[in-house]
């Protein structure tokens, strides 16, 4: 019986003869690793950036919105086109008092945003005055909203350095007028930098106006969120019963939802999960179509070393160390083209995260090069066995 040591010897002594095959047929499991880790890295990158982004607002905060869609995954969306919330109802609810600290208004319009020749579309907000303290957003020049703002109606805005930058190249803001919808709005200040570009969205292109202002610009009647804050994390769920059992006095059940951070985070998490899995699941395929490759090749070389295997039968190799030598060279081509393409996953990966939040997980890793290793295996069998089973006699007479 040949010693284990020599079968691999013999099997790497294969591959190297055949540099230029193996790398073709490593290249498949080089991509499907790759294409793996790189699509579950922006999965987990994208849930990471969402949990931070709400983490940063607080933890004790609320969510009504209008329907019933987002208490249960899976029913729909919430019906902001026709939501019953109201900012009356807002008011009540910053007066419940006990576990709820404050409430505020938020209605957020795409519209373009014009001062003098230059225009850009932006993210209006239209707030009322508790947002402002609520949202932990800081204020670079000039002032923020404040109560008489909202309860006169006042056509002024805070805005976003991207705005900034865009319509007044960089110079103070504070003071001029931009045009908002069909009315001009004064700028009383700017909001400090917010980040840089994520996930597609730059959130420093944003204007804050007065909710009362921008449902008259607008012509909307109806809020789209409201947003409660709780006294603390503990007196969240004290707070979410005031606010269903004092809005179920109002409206109908079926026309607002109550969430806290974490039941929404929860939600939006669950469905990044699925995305990714999926992701996941088609960038595997290519692992597949590698395994193929292999075991193609494999087949090939068992028909071109016929007389090899042959003449090592002859000799006294038995059928198992024949199986086990192309075993080997199967997993060997797996493994390293394996090993490669999470190196250019993580790089990848790396590079990518330089503009969309992307994070190389240890179990994706895991999970790429193990599918890689069980593929070489896999495929490698049939090859193996085929050769394993040849006549020496027969062998060595082919040609």
């Amino acid at each position: 019986m040949i010693e284990f040591e020599e079968t691999i010897s013999l099997a790497t002594k294969s591959i190297w003869r055949n540099k230029a095959r193996s790398g073709l047929t490593m290249l498949g499991i080089i991509i499907g690793v790759s294409a793996v880790i790189l699509l579950i890295s922006l999965g987990q990158g994208l849930s990471n950036y969402i949990t931070d982004q709400f983490e940063s607002l607080g933890t004790n905060q609320i969510y009504v919105l209008p329907g019933a869609g987002f208490e249960g995954f899976g029913q729909g969306p919430p019906n902001f086109a026709g939501s019953k919330l109201t900012l009356k109802q807002v008011d009540d609810i910053s007066k419940l008092g006990g576990a709820i600290k404050t409430a505020a208004a938020d209605n957020e319009i795409p519209s373009s945003v014009k001062y003098k020749g230059e225009s850009i579309v932006s993210t209006v907000a239209g707030v009322s005055s508790s947002w402002m303290q609520m949202s932990n957003v800081e204020i670079g020049r000039g002032r923020g909203l404040i109560s008489s703002d909202i309860e006169q109606s006042r056509n002024v805005a805070v805005i976003g350095q991207t705005v900034t930058e865009d319509l007044f190249g960089g110079s103070s803001p504070i003071d001029k007028k931009v045009s908002i919808g069909d009315a001009n709005f004064t700028v009383i200040g700017e909001l400090s930098s917010l980040g840089t570009q994520s996930i597609g969205v730059d959130i420093d292109n944003f204007v804050i106006i007065p909710i009362t202002s921008a449902q008259r610009t607008f012509g909307i009647d109806n809020i789209s969120t409201i947003v409660v804050q709780a006294t603390s994390k503990d007196e969240i769920d004290a707070a979410v019963d005031k606010v269903e059992r004092y809005l179920s006095t109002q409206i109908d059940e079926d026309d607002f939802s109550v969430v806290d951070q974490s039941s929404l985070l929860d939600t939006i998490n669950q469905i990044l999960g699925v995305l990714t899995a999926s992701l996941g699941g088609i960038a595997a395929i290519s692992l597949v179509v590698g395994g193929v490759g292999i075991m193609n090749i494999m087949l090939v070389s068992v028909t071109e070393r016929t007389r090899e295997i042959g003449l090592r039968k002859a000799i006294g190799a038995k059928p198992s160390d024949i199986r086990n030598q192309f075993v080997i060279e199967a997993v060997s081509l797996s493994v390293v083209g394996g090993g490669i393409g999470i190196l250019i996953g993580y790089l990848g990966s790396v590079a990518i995260n330089q503009f969309f939040p992307a994070e190389v997980t240890l179990w994706s890793v895991a999970l790429a090069f193990g599918v890689s290793a069980g593929v070489g295996i896999i495929f490698g069998v049939a090859p193996a066995v085929r050769a394993s089973k040849l006549d020496p006699i027969d062998a060595l007479r082919y040609e």
